[in-house]
């Protein structure tokens, strides 16, 4: 049984508990009475909203089931109409510009790379917020971005000049020199804060002015030459002293890009927190960021070392006067949605509290460490908390976020619109009213993002009952799927996104074909976007060179200028199957395709608490995996087994095989529990509930039987 304390009508599980009141109330000025006064009335007063909402989006699905149950041919100006007359689609309003204020850089002048980690594991969390900076020939030399894998065995000098070779012609790229290459540079000089550069053929300077940021070390003999482009800074290191630098005509050693300009650190999707303990870790977590002081012990081969958060650097900037650059990722926290309850809490009823107002509470309270901070790092150098919302459907839920922050500010004593909102466009019924949700949030918004998969998922939930949906590799080739990257970037354009807030796209989720990535993520900045994911620090610094040749800013002003692009009646094209001709192989591939990745997934997620890793695929390729390729995957079959398309016996029996599968897969894992060849352990339940009651499931969210179902184990495993 949980061990609870009584905090002001809640049940709270005591370490949740104890963490509150002795690490993260102290040093925030809020006193331990009112905040567990300010979270009991939050709870208790938006907690019966918060499930009328809940229930509104059942209803509105219910309809929509049974209108797409009466009109088999729907025709798409009908289906429209009837979208408006249940509200589905609301009035759009006039123009507006946002009103946020206070954003910082990295939201208003600097677009980049970000990744998205979870908060529960602090290696990852430390590995992201350090990603502010990342070397540039290591991250060419160690993956597949020059075409291939480097040998084992030690450093390779013939790599290693290919290494140097991409390095310096993309230099030649974005920051030419005049009248030479940057192979041709013997040295650098900055005496009189000008920037010479020296070279086998005489001194030249960059082409362009206003590159030069600032040096580190002697202006006549420097360590770094700091240059920028695009608001974003590329560090030249010059060490002559190691093995590249001594062959280097310059004594160059490395280029550091600056990276990961901003960081999701996650508490939902990509984590596993199901009861107190869990909470407890990823508060603890992000505590430790806030306050500077997470650390986490690391073993790499025969060796251990602390890792801990990066200084800023301390530079000589172009002018001669001393300056700083960030060292760490500006850090945003992904909250729940609205969905999920948590055992942590509970009401003075006795029922859980919504996970969602706990989060917003207890993540902002936390980074008032941050905000009264009066020397040293700082994460929002403006005074703002940056919180990411999830899974909201349409601007009623997000009028209700900006509620629950605005009383969360007011009982912490913080200035109203200090939590600047992240609207994650992952749901159709917010794509489909974008403006409005903006128009909900307009004094904190600071970011929309496009997330591909879990707008799929809720794609094929919301049209189950209109047929049978394409192949999951054809959802990429639908014109809703245009129509909503387009209109993401167009109407937050039309809002006064820019200079403001970010404008985002979504992951790359095969971290070891990085060849591949900087092949196609270029397609990112290009499309408008200020961010975009990627799955880990060398993946961010590769993206980044994509940001040093397109200028988004610019890109924007040209998007704008041509006008809108997508449609909403593209948008609201249902991505059915008509005509499908599939042979019994290509459904056998597609079942499997879905049950291994929904199986290599939960496995871990039940068994081992992981909620997100790199899984290999059915073709043993690996890719980052979470909750929404998950529920794509799940609604996929569960869509097919609503149409007859599949069997429920053919499904079970692909659901054996994959298990089978991702058993081999995994045996090298000393923790991994087979599932094979009993298939009645909770991991494999869960998986083909995803699946068979994958239509019943709200909204298509896999949370639901994942939290009780990892709960089933927990309460086995503690009363074994």
């Amino acid at each position: 049984m949980t061990a609870r304390v009584e905090k002001d009508g809640l049940q709270v599980d005591a370490a949740l508990a104890r963490f509150i009141d002795e690490d993260a109330l102290p040093g925030t000025g809020v006193a331990p009475g009112a905040f567990w006064s300010g979270l009991s009335r939050l709870i208790h007063d938006f907690g019966p909203r918060n499930r009328a909402l809940l229930e509104h989006r059942q209803e509105l699905q219910d309809r929509i089931d049974a209108w797409h149950a009466a009109n088999p041919q729907a025709d798409p100006a009908a289906y429209r109409d009837f979208l408006d007359e249940i509200g589905y689609l609301v009035p759009e309003g006039p123009d507006f510009t946002i009103e946020t204020a206070a954003t910082d850089p990295e939201f208003a002048s600097q677009p980049g790379p970000q990744l998205v980690v979870p908060i529960t594991n602090a290696r990852y969390a430390l590995n992201a917020a350090n990603a502010r900076w990342g070397s540039l020939y290591d991250a060419l030399y160690g993956t597949d971005a020059l075409g291939d894998l480097p040998a084992g065995g030690g450093y390779d000098p013939k790599r290693g000049a290919r290494v140097v070779d991409w390095a310096k012609s993309f230099l030649d790229e974005v920051l030419p020199l005049a009248n030479a290459k940057w192979a041709q540079v013997i040295g650098f000089n900055l005496s009189g804060g000008k920037l010479r550069v020296q070279t086998d053929g005489g001194d030249t300077v960059i082409e362009a002015d206003g590159h030069l940021a600032g040096h580190v070390g002697d202006a006549d003999a420097p360590d770094e030459i700091i240059l920028k482009n695009h608001n974003l800074h590329i560090r030249i290191v010059i060490d002559r002293s190691t093995p590249v630098g001594k062959d280097d005509p310059a004594g160059i050693s490395d280029m550091l890009m600056e990276a990961a300009i901003s960081s999701i650190m996650d508490c939902e999707d990509s984590v596993a927190t199901v009861d107190g303990e869990d909470k407890t870790l990823a508060y603890a977590n992000w505590l430790g960021l806030m306050k500077g002081d997470l650390t986490e012990q690391v073993e790499k081969g025969d060796k251990t070392f602390t890792r801990r958060l990066n200084d800023d650097l301390t530079f000589t900037d172009a002018a001669g006067q001393p300056a700083t650059l960030k060292g760490r990722a500006m850090m945003l926290v992904r909250n729940v949605g609205h969905l999920m309850t948590n055992p942590a809490i509970l009401t003075r009823e006795g029922e859980e509290a919504f996970e969602g107002l706990m989060d917003a509470m207890i993540t902002t309270l936390i980074a008032m460490h941050d905000l009264n901070k009066d020397g040293g790092p700082r994460n929002s150098v403006t005074g703002s908390v940056y919180v990411v919302k999830p899974k909201m459907h349409g601007p009623e839920e997000v009028a209700f976020a900006d509620e629950i922050f605005s009383f969360v500010e007011a009982a912490l004593d913080l200035p109203q619109y200090t939590v600047k909102l992240g609207i994650m466009d992952e749901e159709r019924r917010t794509s489909a009213n974008l403006k409005e949700c903006i128009r909900a949030a307009r004094h904190r918004v600071a970011f929309i993002n496009t997330g591909f998969l879990d707008r799929t998922g809720d794609e094929i939930h919301t049209s189950m009952e209109a047929g049978p949906m394409v192949r999951k590799g054809e959802m990429k080739n639908t014109a809703w799927i245009a129509a909503y990257e387009d209109r993401n970037v167009d109407i937050g354009l039309a809002c006064g996104l820019q200079g403001r807030a970010q404008i985002g796209k979504g992951m790359w989720a095969m971290p070891d074909l990085m060849e591949d990535m900087l092949a196609a993520k270029i397609g990112h900045p290009r499309a408008g976007a200020t961010c975009a994911w990627v799955p880990s620090p060398t993946a961010a610094t590769l993206h980044a060179t994509h940001y040093h040749h397109v200028d988004v800013f610019a890109r924007q002003d040209e998007i704008r200028a041509n006008g809108a692009r997508g449609t909403l009646s593209d948008l609201l094209t249902i991505p059915v199957a008509t005509g499908r001709n599939w042979d019994k192989n290509e459904i056998t591939q597609e079942i499997e395709n879905n049950a291994q990745g929904i199986l290599g997934y939960v496995v871990r997620w039940i068994d081992q608490g992981i909620g997100c890793s790199k899984v290999p695929d059915i073709h043993d390729v690996g890719l980052m995996e979470d909750r929404a390729t998950c529920r794509i995957s799940s609604q996929a079959l569960a869509n097919w087994l609503h149409h007859e398309v599949v069997s429920k016996e053919e499904v079970m029996a692909a659901m054996r095989r994959m298990a089978v599968v991702v058993d081999r897969q995994n045996e090298g894992d000393p923790a991994y529990r087979p599932m094979s060849p009993g298939f009645d352990g909770i991991a494999f339940q869960a998986a083909c509930d995803l699946v068979f009651k994958g239509r019943e499931q709200p909204s298509g969210y896999t949370e639901p039987v994942l939290h009780a179902r990892r709960l089933q184990l927990k309460a086995q495993s503690a009363a074994s």
